[in-house]
């Protein structure tokens, strides 16, 4: 994960939530190691928005699944959940918003972590977004992204 494609993915996720009328936005680009690389927090995002849109890409790296397969695995196993939250300090946020990046073979090079609309919707922005600098990612849920407009 470089500079060059974080700041293009934190610019088109906010893009396209602005196209979307969505809620102001927050949006963290991890590299594979956890590292932020790049972030953008909209005018009139609310304050804890930085944490969570974190720790919806560390969670996706951490268990390296996007954070909404992992609201399956709370919902059947909180004691598990819970423990892994405890575990990593409260960095993992398992809800939808968080995915993982990755290059044309495959391999995980990061994640993108983004909050402050529907969780549904701040996946299919991470989505949209990913793919608009020539990533790729597997997405549990990309087919909720149908509901937003200029989603490429």
């Amino acid at each position: 994960m470089n500079l060059e494609s974080a700041d293009k993915i934190c610019q088109r996720a906010l893009e396209v939530g602005h196209i979307n009328k969505l809620k102001p936005l927050t949006v963290a680009v991890l590299d594979a190691g956890g590292h932020m690389i790049s972030f953008r927090k909209e005018d009139g995002a609310s304050l804890f928005r930085e944490q969570v849109a974190k720790g919806k890409a560390t969670a996706a790296l951490g268990f390296g699944s996007d954070s909404a397969a992992l609201e399956a695995v709370a919902e059947a196993r909180p004691a598990f959940m819970n423990a892994a939250y405890s575990a990593t300090g409260g960095q993992v946020i398992p809800v939808p918003g968080g995915v993982l990046i990755k290059d044309k073979e495959g391999k995980i090079i990061g994640a993108v972590g983004i909050s402050g609309d529907l969780s549904e919707a701040d996946e299919a922005c991470a989505v949209a977004a990913i793919r608009a600098a020539g990533l790729f990612c597997d997405s549990i849920s990309s087919g909720k992204e149908c509901y937003l407009k200029a989603h490429l």
